[in-house]
């Protein structure tokens, strides 16, 4: 390592760190939120883990101390936490947050995928009555100031990272975005949304649209996408969606919800034919309502720090497995993966 690529690895370093501590801490004041830890695995075959589009392979492996017993790495922990709120007695308007890693072994390559994840995973516990699009609105608005925030801290440490970030967030449903740019592609819609506005919230990820498709895949078992909202059109869930200047393309950083009801669980279920669910634990729980009523999502960590430090590959703010060609490839252009 020669000795500008040592400076440049070691200014990240103390960067990135500056924008985790930032962040978690701004979001745990934002939405009163307890951090707590949780686990990089569990038991397969509970319905705990998270399918995400219902078509990723988790990793599996073998536990010789439980008669081989099969456990799986996380993808992410939207069912775990819902469980957890009720293990803690975490009482309404409190929730928790926790740092999530994962591996997700069928992303491709790209500057901004890897197959190692890592986010700030978080659940609150709301009453009944807020499961509602205003209140989903305001808990992104809550979110949104995080960032914000996190935006001033680093600009505040290194003046030539000058905010990019709106004052406000733009909300807008994947129907009324398929409707303003109806030829084309879903990812071509984000980037021309996040482009207009710098910073939005696609309301509706899951649902069938009116082009007899959804704007992007959703697990049936913990978003509810398909709640009619006060607005007319079905969903209380979305994606969190930023201009990256860097990279000029839309920059996903958190996909949350708020969580489905046994109603809204059952409904899914059939809608995405696999009604063999419900005999898991988790939904077991959830259809006999033993469990609380939330919202949750996750942010990338090395999304956010990307976006904040003004980074080209989601390499450079964490460390990952990469083909040597690849890195050799960036290091020619000054882009040094940790």
């Amino acid at each position: 390592m020669t000795s500008m690529q040592y400076n440049t690895t070691i200014k990240t370093e103390e960067a990135i760190d500056l924008v985790k501590s930032t962040f978690s801490k701004a979001l745990i004041s934002n939405l009163h939120l307890h951090r707590i830890s949780s686990p990089i695995s569990i038991l397969d075959g509970t319905g705990i883990n998270d399918d995400l589009n219902g078509i990723e392979r988790p990793v599996k492996f073998p536990i010789k101390a439980l008669q081989d017993k099969k456990a799986v790495i996380v993808q992410s922990l939207a069912k775990w936490k819902r469980i957890r709120l009720k293990e803690l007695n975490i009482p309404v308007g409190k929730g928790i947050l926790t740092d999530m890693r994962a591996l997700r072994p069928d992303e491709d390559f790209s500057p901004i995928h890897s197959i190692y994840v890592d986010q700030w995973d978080w659940e609150l516990h709301i009453s009944p009555q807020n499961r509602s699009l205003s209140f989903l609105k305001q808990i992104v608005k809550n979110i949104y100031r995080a960032l914000q925030l996190t935006e001033l801290a680093v600009f505040e440490k290194d003046p030539q990272l000058k905010p990019s970030l709106p004052d406000e967030i733009t909300f807008i449903h994947a129907e009324t975005l398929l409707k303003k740019f109806p030829d084309l592609s879903p990812k071509q819609r984000e980037t021309e949304v996040a482009r207009l506005f710098g910073a939005v919230f696609i309301i509706g990820i899951g649902e069938t649209l009116s082009n007899g498709e959804p704007h992007d895949g959703r697990a049936p078992d913990y978003d509810d996408w398909t709640t009619e909202n006060e607005e007319g059109f079905k969903g209380l869930n979305g994606d969190i969606i930023l201009w990256n200047p860097v990279l000029k393309s839309a920059f996903e950083i958190s996909s949350m919800g708020i969580r489905v009801n046994a109603e809204t669980l059952n409904l899914q279920l059939i809608k995405r034919n696999c009604e063999e669910k419900r005999n898991l634990i988790y939904h077991q729980q959830l259809l006999n309502n033993e469990l609380p009523t939330s919202i949750g999502g996750g942010l990338g960590q090395s999304r956010v720090c990307m976006f904040m430090l003004k980074k080209r590959h989601i390499g450079e703010v964490q460390v990952g497995i990469w083909p040597s060609d690849e890195r050799q490839r960036l290091e020619k252009q000054g882009i040094y993966l940790l």
